[in-house]
């Protein structure tokens, strides 16, 4: 997920992902890229899945857009999805559609099927998911930015531990932070 410092996803409402605060550049884009194609499937909530479902099709095919732009345009279409949502009950682009009201034990009989990395998209989604045990990991691109209001990347949770695993420096100041959760011991 993109986020600023004070950990927002969005400082005006509907941004969906497209603030002016973000500072996305190639070598940036280039390695949401590289992630994106490791994984053996991607789950989203609704809100995610309309946002990139408007753009990224178009722009596999778009010449006038740069190559990483298109590239990843390829990989958004091409890759084994779930859409998390109550809402809707079909979707195009490789992906299947879980209700939300069913998703966390949905998408946990996913996870024991799947091998290899499920990326998650959406703040809700990410909140139900790291409620129920079923994230293993956070993958953060922060932006050097403070909004102080806006949409936080969680809801409300209880305390978690998490080790810092992975740590990248990006042009403009953004930084990856990837973290481990870390399981409560017997």
């Amino acid at each position: 997920m993109n986020v600023s410092l004070d950990l927002r996803i969005e400082h005006a409402k509907d941004e969906q992902g497209g603030g002016s605060w973000m500072r996305i550049g190639e070598s940036l884009h280039l390695e949401f890229n590289s992630r994106a194609r490791a994984l053996s499937l991607m789950v989203q909530g609704r809100t995610i899945y309309e946002t990139m479902e408007g753009f990224w099709p178009r722009a596999r095919d778009d010449a006038s857009l740069p190559g990483f732009l298109r590239e990843y345009g390829q990989i958004w279409t091409s890759m084994p999805k779930v859409l998390v949502s109550r809402t809707r009950t079909s979707a195009e682009h490789n992906t299947r559609v879980i209700n939300a009201d069913d998703a966390v034990p949905a998408l946990a009989d996913l996870r024991a099927q799947t091998e290899g990395d499920i990326g998650v998209g959406g703040a809700t989604l990410a909140t139900a998911l790291l409620r129920a045990g079923l994230l293993d990991e956070l993958l953060l691109f922060t932006h050097p930015v403070i909004l102080g209001a806006g949409r936080p990347l969680f809801d409300s949770h209880e305390p978690l531990e998490l080790d810092l695993v992975e740590q990248v420096r990006f042009d403009q100041g953004v930084t990856l932070h990837r973290y481990a959760v870390r399981r409560l011991r017997a």
